[in-house]
Order: C-alpha cells, then structure tokens, then sequence
C-alpha cells in the first residue's frame, strides 16, 4: 500500500526544487494524490474495508487544504499542478 522508496524520490524529483525538498506543498500534494489513487483502487475491491475508506477521506481532506493553500499563495503554481496531476476535468 505504502509507496516505496524509488517512487517517492521520483516524485520529489519532478515537482520539488531539487531531490530533498519533500516539504514543498507541491511535493506533499503529489505525493498525497498517489497515495490516494492506490487506496481508491484498494476500496473498490474491498468495498467492506471501512477503516481503509476512513483513511481515504482524512487524504482528501489533506489534500483539499494542502490545495486551498497553494491556490491562496500562488495561483500560477496551483494551475500548473493541478494540469499535472489530472485533478481537475
């Protein structure tokens, strides 16, 4: 479930400053939007894992702040990121 090592760091990459800026609202945001997309798949074949869609709602609501602030600091940056990551249709 848990991402491993070399997909982090390949995330970091692409939407971090350089390969150690894993604090970047971008960064925790990508990094939440994957996290996201494998739980999703794991509740639609376990559709009685509650505490799993629990944890998949307390994501998006993380990622939904992480998201309002991006948007509230830098309007260029949250326009590029969500076109990225495929949020928005």
């Amino acid at each position: 479930m848990a991402l491993n090592k070399e997909e982090t760091a390949s995330i970091v990459s692409k939407f971090g400053k350089n390969g150690k800026d894993t604090g970047a609202s971008e960064v925790q945001v990508a990094l939440l939007t994957r996290r996201i997309n494998q739980l999703t798949e794991h509740c639609k074949t376990f559709k009685k894992d509650k505490s799993s869609q629990r944890g998949l709602l307390i994501l998006v609501g993380k990622r939904r702040r992480l998201l309002k602030y991006v948007q509230r600091t830098d309007v260029e940056k949250y326009r590029s990121l969500i076109k990225e990551l495929g949020l928005r249709k």
